[in-house]
């Protein structure tokens, strides 16, 4: 069976003109997963990884921020820092959990 992920992330769509900045969230209520991906996909091409957030520390490519809290109850935002012709896509944000390196499955 699969869990329903109670995962929002805002606004739906985006208008902006050529060297702004942009911010989009995503947050979520699912305890013990703690770690979002941003992605892009442009012209319905593959999925390029933006950065990542694992609890409050974000992991942002160039020309990105990442910041705010993927823990259950908090919010990641993405930060587009310039937009350019090439920011026009569709963004992605993935929940997924992460087991802590020191345990071993049994």
């Amino acid at each position: 069976s699969f869990d329903c992920f109670d995962v929002h992330q805002s606004p739906a769509s985006l208008y902006k003109i050529q060297g702004e900045s942009a911010k989009i969230e995503c947050s979520h209520s699912v305890s013990g997963y703690n770690q979002i991906l941003w992605y892009k996909q442009s012209n319905y091409r593959e999925l390029v990884l933006l950065g990542y957030m694992v609890g409050t520390s974000g992991y942002p490519e160039a020309g990105f921020d990442i910041e705010g809290d993927a823990n259950a109850g908090g919010t990641s935002t993405l930060t587009i820092k310039q937009l350019t012709p090439n920011s026009s896509a569709v963004y992605y944000s993935q929940l997924i959990h992460v087991d802590s390196p020191d345990t071993v499955p049994q």
